[in-house]
């Protein structure tokens, strides 16, 4: 599948290639956890043909469904590095996995371009599904994306204080892809309604538990860990779940909330009340929650006797596990 994707985003323009293939070169991959979500989804929801069927055609119908799920994988991992790619533009990112961010190397205005270039070629492998329903479904994810990005950027001071609010952006910013790509891969198995809904919610929740993880990681982790720097959204004036929960302990974080840190000293003084709170083991204990219903949802799949099946499911429910103690 990796290569696959560096075939997508190949071009005759020099520069757009570089600049495309930045996050797709070998060594700077990343974790691919999207992908591999997405194909033990595929896995998971295999369904047992009827053994009238005969062996050739139910092969070679096999092979075509893997294909095109295995497509799914692939264009939400081109949305996800092109969200990566303007998100670091967006923020005056200098690092991203370890390395210089694009936008850091080349300019501002080559790293939008080269995330735009990622979009449009995701849209072209997506049409080529001719499949009504799942465009839908990614093209929502795009929605959310942009929706997301911006209700960070124009939070007013009463939203930075509010829970829902945030948890709303980071369905958005997050939690959206993972969990319309799981229903499309669902829905092209030709699974029911029902079960594709359960794929929906694993990929939500497993979505917003891995950014609730994320935004701990900001504060407890470290450059090396990380592959850019710790407290990133603290200096940035954004507000996470765990300067929220200290926010309910300590109700004098409001001023500095509020305004988003901007004064000198608001950042120190926040980390300060922070450290004396419960917001980090709060925000990692609603992590775990999500996890929890993301495992329920593989586990009310409909029984099936194949051995992969159970495997796969089993690699679902543990990714799970992995997402809320993972350091990186």
């Amino acid at each position: 599948m990796a290569n696959r994707l560096r075939t997508m985003v190949v071009t005759e323009i020099p520069k757009l290639a570089t600049a495309a293939e930045y996050f797709f070169k070998m060594g700077v991959e990343g974790k691919r956890f999207r992908p591999m979500v997405l194909l033990l989804m595929a896995s998971s929801l295999t369904m047992a043909v009827p053994e009238m069927a005969a062996n050739s055609l139910h092969e070679g119908f096999a092979k075509e469904l893997r294909l095109r799920q295995q497509r799914i994988a692939e264009i939400t991992e081109m949305i996800h590095v092109a969200s990566l790619l303007h998100d670091d533009v967006l923020d005056d990112a200098e690092t991203r996995r370890g390395i210089s961010s694009l936008n850091f190397m080349m300019g501002n205005k080559l790293a939008v371009l080269a995330g735009d270039f990622l979009l449009s070629r995701a849209s072209v492998a997506l049409a080529s599904l001719k499949d009504t329903e799942v465009v839908e479904l990614l093209s929502k994810v795009l929605e959310h994306l942009v929706t997301g990005e911006i209700m960070q950027m124009t939070t007013s001071s009463e939203q930075c204080c509010s829970m829902e609010y945030y948890m709303q952006k980071t369905f958005c910013k997050t939690a959206s892809l993972m969990a319309n790509s799981c229903k499309a891969i669902a829905l092209l198995a030709g699974q029911p309604r029902e079960v594709a809904m359960l794929a929906y919610d694993y990929g939500r929740n497993l979505g917003l538990a891995y950014q609730l993880v994320d935004d701990v990681l900001d504060y407890t982790g470290t450059t090396a860990s990380l592959g850019k720097g710790p407290l990133s959204d603290i200096r940035q004036g954004i507000v996470t779940a765990p300067m929220l929960y200290a926010l309910e302990e300590f109700p004098e974080l409001h001023g500095v909330i509020g305004r988003r840190f901007k004064k000198s000293g608001d950042v120190d003084y926040a980390l300060e009340i922070l450290g004396k709170s419960q917001g980090i083991r709060k925000a990692k204990q609603l992590a775990a929650e999500h996890a929890d219903r993301a495992a329920s949802a593989v586990d009310s799949f409909p029984a099936s006797d194949i051995e992969n099946v159970k495997v796969c499911r089993k690699a679902l429910v543990d990714l799970t596990k992995k997402v809320i103690t993972r350091t990186k």
